[in-house]
């Protein structure tokens, strides 16, 4: 898995992270024992800090130690992800995330909503506390991230879904958030308009590459890589853009669309998974995710600090690396 931290390369970047985790932690608590272990379940569990490090890296470049509102934008967004994984292990019956046990798994799904809708509120509070510019934008976030999901739900088990019809889903359900990762750093940094307009470029960009790399990982990742089962997505009936390309093989194609459409037992998932993986689907999903990759680091460019541009624009494509050639004919 890429590590974050060390491909920026942004040391005062990794020192705020370090300084983000306690505020983190304070920005949840209230005081009640048993809301307060539900509600750091997940931070307690670690995970790669993506969001918060984009926001940090838009803010500061890593040329600067992060202010206050800037280590505040940060946990707001890193809150409204919590929640998305809250919300989501509920909806897709997950045991695990992050290798422990999911909080709908150990307190049941009503405390796993209520836990996630708590965290939405607390990143709601420290927007409104940023101005009403950053408000807003987290509201307007929140709708994207609600429709890409509605819009993947209603596709589910749906053999004849479309590449189109899955880049919009992905869109809202993971890009948007990266947008607004590096936008409200910049916002809180008040980087002028167009700085502010290609470091969200490259958000948007750079989330439409992750979310096609995590995919591409649960047809051919293991359970330790990615911190939940693998083949999670192809058991639920979410087809992926390696999955239809698959689909779409002549020769892997028929076999595959005989096994999909309704829910998967784990014999049935190893053996669509590889399908898939010897399929032409895996190399097609890369490419389409290089193709948003070239242009993440294009926008980075355009952020106008040269070091910041060459860590983001390194970023993007390092989350490629070690995907393609030794593992993508693999059989799973």
């Amino acid at each position: 898995m890429v590590n974050v931290a060390n491909v920026l390369s942004l040391p005062l970047v990794d020192q705020d992270l370090a300084r983000l985790e306690p505020l983190l932690r304070e920005s949840v608590q209230c005081g009640d024992p048993f809301l307060d272990e539900v509600v750091t379940h997940l931070i307690s569990a670690g995970g790669k800090r993506l969001r918060p490090s984009l926001a940090l890296a838009a803010a500061t470049a890593g040329d600067r130690p992060a202010e206050y509102d800037d280590l505040r934008g940060a946990v707001a967004v890193e809150l409204v992800h919590l929640a998305s994984l809250y919300h989501d292990d509920v909806m897709d019956e997950a045991t695990i995330r992050r290798n422990v046990d999911s909080v709908n798994a150990r307190w049941g799904n009503l405390v796993a909503i209520v836990a996630g809708d708590f965290l939405l509120a607390r990143s709601a509070e420290i927007a409104a506390s940023l101005g009403t510019e950053i408000a807003g934008l987290l509201a307007s976030t929140l709708g994207q991230l609600c429709q890409g999901q509605i819009a993947e739900v209603q596709s589910a088990y749906q053999v004849e879904r479309t590449e189109e019809q899955y880049f919009d889903a992905i869109a809202g359900k993971t890009a948007a958030l990266m947008a607004t990762s590096c936008r409200i750093g910049a916002l809180t940094a008040r980087l002028g308009r167009d700085q502010v307009e290609a470091l969200t470029t490259f958000g948007r960009s750079f989330g439409m590459v992750f979310q096609i790399r995590d995919d591409v990982l649960d047809v051919v990742g293991t359970e330790e890589e990615l911190g939940k089962p693998a083949g999670q997505d192809l058991a639920e009936g979410i087809y992926t853009l390696p999955v239809l390309a698959a689909m779409a093989d002549p020769a892997a194609g028929p076999e595959l669309r005989d096994l999909l459409g309704s829910p998967l037992a784990q014999p049935e998932r190893d053996k669509a998974r590889a399908i898939v993986a010897t399929s032409g689907g895996i190399a097609r999903a890369l490419e389409r995710a290089g193709l948003y990759a070239a242009e993440a680091a294009e926008a980075a460019e355009a952020a106008a600090a040269p070091r910041l541009a060459r860590a983001l624009g390194n970023l993007a494509h390092a989350m490629l690396e070690g995907i393609a050639g030794d593992r993508s004919g693999r059989r799973a």
